[in-house]
């Protein structure tokens, strides 16, 4: 079964009183998130990540299509109860502590009192942030908030963990030691849906992602299949290919290009790869590996949402 299943989602807003437009938020949008996975959601400014995420906790209605979460059609009170968030910019009352937050929270969530005295001190040691729990809100930096944040979201120990931009003004430190602590409850079997500007965070820890451009979902795969080219090989040799190579690498029209460790090649097909090898043994080199080139995260993402990029 899965965490979230999204069937054909959109969403269409009515702006203005005089002269009426239609705005598409979600464009047919259908994704499904296994239980146990990482899954982030990614796109630029007005993507429509925040009404995806709006119609999976039941604060807005789609347009048309359907969703589930946790095996029950939304909006669904129970299943929203075993659900964790943790908003964008979220805001706590600046005259708690961070041990009243939680412990205001979890009233909140209804977690029994005897429940909330031991899972307290757990969550704020597991978001490193056991020494402050004393002191108010208002003396938090930004990314002590974040910490108190995520211990605030996982107060109800819930199934499925929505977490909106978890590492924002968080230190490298403290992101490493936020990617921990997500490993540790995926490990425990918790599902994270994850909205992150932060591509090289995403990278490190997502199974799968989702790319979002204009209410229109563009691509879904794990970070590999996002990053792994098509049509670019990474052809490394024992030392650089001779001039005679290259001269009739041009002659042919291969699309090759040096390197430091050999070269990098460009082709339409399985044959032209196998040229290009052929070439190279013609002419005296010793391949010691040949794989497909990787890019990063944030290279794919910008090839695709830029206009001409999506395939």
């Amino acid at each position: 079964m899965h965490a979230i299943t999204a069937d054909s989602l959109s969403k269409t807003y009515v702006t203005g009183f005089t002269s009426r437009r239609e705005v598409k938020a979600l464009d047919n949008v259908s994704i499904q998130v296994d239980r146990g996975e990482i899954f982030a959601l990614l796109g630029p400014n007005g993507a429509g990540k925040t009404t995806f995420l709006r119609i999976l906790l039941s604060l807005a209605r789609p347009t048309s299509g359907k969703a589930t979460m946790l095996g029950a059609e939304i909006p669904n009170t129970a299943a929203r109860s075993r659900v964790g968030f943790l908003p964008e910019n979220h805001r706590f009352p600046s005259f708690l502590t961070g041990e009243h937050v939680l412990r205001f929270f979890g009233k909140l969530s209804g977690v029994p009192t005897p429940l909330l005295n031991q899972r307290i001190p757990v969550l704020l040691e597991l978001v490193g942030m056991t020494q402050w729990r004393t002191m108010k809100v208002r003396t938090y930096s930004k990314g002590m908030l974040q910490r108190l944040g995520l211990a605030q979201a996982m107060i109800n120990d819930p199934e499925l963990l929505f977490l909106d931009e978890p590492t924002d003004g968080v230190d490298p430190v403290g992101r490493k030691e936020i990617r921990d602590v997500l490993r540790s409850l995926k490990d425990r079997g918790k599902t994270i849906f994850l909205n992150s500007h932060l591509l090289s965070e995403v990278e490190a820890i997502s199974d799968r992602v989702a790319i979002l451009d204009k209410g229109v979902l563009i691509r879904t795969g794990t970070v590999s299949e996002l990053t792994i080219s098509e049509d670019l090989y990474v052809i490394m040799t024992v030392s650089a290919p001779s001039a005679g190579f290259w001269t009739d690498a041009t002659a042919l029209v291969l699309g090759v290009s040096p390197t430091a460790e050999g070269l990098d090649a460009k082709v339409s097909s399985v044959s032209g790869l196998n040229r290009i090898i052929d070439l190279l043994r013609k002419h005296g080199a010793e391949i010691t590996s040949i794989s497909r080139k990787r890019s990063s995260l944030e290279e794919s993402f910008l090839s695709l949402i830029r206009p001409g990029g999506q395939a």
